[in-house]
């Protein structure tokens, strides 16, 4: 079993988070630190560490993040005018916590690369 994250601990209430969803699958919660106006993080309630430890029993789990983004997108105002989805892979993908998560991005321009 991967090993438990601060993102457990936020799906469980265990520390405060803004979070903006919720269901069986996946958590949603406003980043700590935003690098747009609109900056929600996404990530399944089941840790799983990478994309590369995604199998084929997390599918459901991984399209509700897509379904989940949409109507958050929606709910920011930001569907329209547009967003980006990102989602870090490893050290030299940027991963930060090894719990996946999606990042919806959005509420301004912003341009071809969102750089940190």
């Amino acid at each position: 079993m991967a090993e438990e994250t601060i993102f457990s601990k936020i799906i469980r209430k265990e520390i405060p988070a803004d979070i903006v969803y919720q269901d069986d699958l996946v958590t949603a919660f406003r980043d700590i630190n935003p690098r747009a106006p609109s900056h929600i993080l996404i990530i399944p309630n089941k840790v799983i560490p990478t994309v590369n430890d995604v199998t084929e029993a997390d599918e459901l789990t991984m399209g509700r993040l897509f379904t989940v983004a949409q109507k958050l997108a929606k709910e920011e105002g930001i569907a329209e005018d547009g967003y980006r989805l990102l989602v870090n892979c490893n050290t030299y993908g940027g991963q930060e916590v090894y719990h996946i998560h999606m990042h919806l991005v959005g509420g301004k321009p912003l341009g071809p690369l969102l750089v940190g």
